[in-house]
């Protein structure tokens, strides 16, 4: 185990999308737990768009991490040295522990205990912020009944993959958006999408009204813009729009402008509703029992896109919303 503590710390508010020289990386003496604190020595770092809203200064739902402060994250880690009752040394933890090699926090921060027969990486993904966010949006918020067509934008990413396998699984058909052929594919082979198409490529909106000529009637959207555009204008009476993400908006410092939706709302009686996942912490071990018990019974397909030392976090954020990612990003630093 390392004698010293490496931390990504955030240098400088990004401008829009977090880039590799707005971190630094240093070394300090392993921190000492508190009373009632852990010592955890992460494993997995975990890489979510979300990081973007939490590193920047533009209004989100939450306060923004310090400047030379470690980067706000979840990860999965041991617990080495317990101060507290509550946690015994060797439990493995999923939390807010940060981009850094060991974090003394207080049981609060600790997300949950990783108890379930998954692999440990899994569950900074399946069973973490992803696998919870793609459950509870589409169950809560969407509303999904069977024979229901669902459209999944980032249908390949962390989350958009597993929205269109759980869709399936709840009997409902998937369609998915995603940004290169390889990864249309994997939709198709992989993750059950009934079809999918390449958005950079493809002339996916006429391909969507003849897959879904009566309309869609859930629309799990991750990128906002242009896209959100294009699908108001498939969507069936009744349908539900569930606003994850905002992912194609490169900045919110100036309020972008596009086109004029009210009429698609009110002509097609449509629900409208943003998802924040820790708004919804009453139904997460529910959530959890059924991504566990899918994956068991080999229901749903898990892919981890791991790079190796904490030497890649400070360019990963800037890689996801690239697209580079092949599945969950994490960072082994185990």
């Amino acid at each position: 185990m390392p004698d010293r503590n490496r931390r990504v710390l955030l240098a400088r508010r990004p401008a829009g999308i977090p880039q590799p020289d707005d971190f630094a990386i240093d070394a300090v003496p392993v921190p000492e737990p508190g009373p009632g604190e852990v010592l955890v020595r992460n494993l997995y770092l975990s890489v979510d768009p979300a990081q973007r809203g939490w590193a920047s200064a533009e209004a989100n739902y939450s306060q923004p991490v310090p400047l030379g402060s470690p980067m706000r994250a979840l990860a999965v880690g041991v617990a080495v040295r317990s101060n507290s009752p509550e946690v015994a040394e060797g439990e493995f933890l999923y939390g807010w522990f940060g981009w850094q090699d060991y974090a003394a926090v207080p049981v609060s921060a600790i997300f949950r205990r990783c108890a379930e027969a998954v692999p440990l990486s899994a569950h900074a993904g399946l069973l973490g912020l992803n696998g919870l966010t793609a459950h509870l949006g589409l169950t809560a918020l969407g509303r999904p009944r069977p024979g229901d067509t669902v459209l999944v934008s980032t249908a390949a990413g962390a989350v958009g993959s597993l929205v269109g396998q759980i869709a399936r699984n709840l009997g409902c058909r998937a369609v998915g958006l995603t940004g290169d052929d390889a990864k249309v594919a994997r939709c198709r082979e992989a993750y059950g999408y009934a079809a999918a198409w390449n958005y950079r490529t493809d002339d996916w909106a006429a391909s969507l009204a003849r897959e879904a000529p009566e309309g869609v009637n859930v629309y799990f959207d991750n990128v906002g813009g242009p896209i959100l555009d294009a699908a108001l204008r498939r969507m069936a009476v009744g349908g539900r729009v569930v606003q994850c993400g905002t992912a194609s908006v490169a900045s919110w410092a100036e309020v972008p402008t596009g086109p004029r939706v009210e009429r698609e709302i009110l002509t097609r009686r449509l629900v409208w509703s943003g998802f924040v996942v820790l708004d919804h912490k009453d139904r997460f071990e529910e959530a959890i029992a059924a991504l566990a018990g899918w994956y068991g019974q080999g229901r749903l397909v898990l892919d981890e896109d791991v790079s190796e030392g904490i030497e890649a976090a400070p360019g990963a954020i800037a890689a996801l919303y690239r697209g580079e990612n092949r599945g969950k990003r994490l960072i082994f630093v185990g």
